[in-house]
């Protein structure tokens, strides 16, 4: 992956503007440092290797050189994106489920920010918001996705099973191929997020779902259920033991399937 590759393949792409870096510490990083810049909508940060990504709850990303995607796209919303934040997560989610299933992977979300396939978390995403006052200026959205076998951090690193898209394809695909489909996926959902039909798209792909599964706020007690679906806004819809409806709002929280 260089400057002129990605130039090349992205060239037809309605993006801001883009730095590669050949390593950095973290993409999100670089990209809200640009955003407080006054970064166009749409521009795009992605490194080749980062050596300080990291996940939700202070978890770390690491990408060894050559062997994963890890980029941060900034978004500048419009007023009425604005009414959805919560959903932003779930639009680069289903952006990235619909690059894999071009390449005939059926992927689904882990609520609220994995990828998985065949229960294997493949990929990532972290929201980073800017804000002046009560407004929000800019989402940066960083996203990492496992390409080869050895971007797959050793088990007893792991707190979830991990996978790579060269594991389940059989082949290694070309990252650039596989960024330039997320990000095209990503500027095509991107008018609907406002609509009831992507909260609907959002939840057909939703994993667990029937399953029982603990969630473990970090300052709550833990919650066991069914998953049974989305809120409006994105927040997850658990079944309690008693039958009860309780909605897990974003925040620090870990889902995990009991079975």
């Amino acid at each position: 992956m260089n400057q002129n590759e990605l130039k090349k393949s992205l060239s037809q792409l309605d993006l801001g503007n883009v730095k590669y870096f050949d390593s950095t510490g973290s993409t999100n990083d670089e990209a809200l440092a640009w955003a407080a810049n006054d970064a166009d909508d749409l521009s795009l940060v992605i490194a080749d290797e980062q050596t300080a990504g990291r996940g939700r709850l202070g978890r770390k990303w690491i990408t060894p050189k050559g062997t994963a995607l890890a980029f941060s796209l900034i978004l500048n919303p419009t007023p009425e994106e604005k009414l959805h934040l919560s959903r932003i997560v779930g639009l680069a989610a289903l952006a990235v489920v619909q690059a894999l299933q071009k390449r005939e992977l059926s992927s689904q979300i882990k609520w609220p920010n994995d990828i998985l396939l065949d229960r294997h978390k493949v990929g990532g995403i972290l929201t980073e918001s800017v804000w002046t006052g009560e407004d929000v200026d800019c989402v940066v959205i960083g996203i990492g996705i496992n390409v080869a076998k050895e971007s797959v951090p050793p088990d007893e690193a792991l707190q979830f099973p991990a996978t790579s898209l060269e594991q389940a394809l059989g082949h290694s695909p070309e990252r650039v191929e596989v960024l330039t489909d997320i990000l095209n996926a990503f500027i095509e959902l991107r008018p609907r997020l406002g609509t009831e039909e992507f909260i609907s798209q959002w939840e057909s792909q939703l994993a667990l779902r029937g399953e029982t599964v603990q969630v473990n706020p970090e300052k709550a007690p833990a919650i066991t259920g069914q998953v049974d679906g989305l809120e409006s806004d994105g927040s997850l819809r658990i079944r309690n033991e008693h039958g009860e409806f309780v909605t897990v709002r974003f925040g620090d929280v870990r889902l995990r399937p009991l079975a």
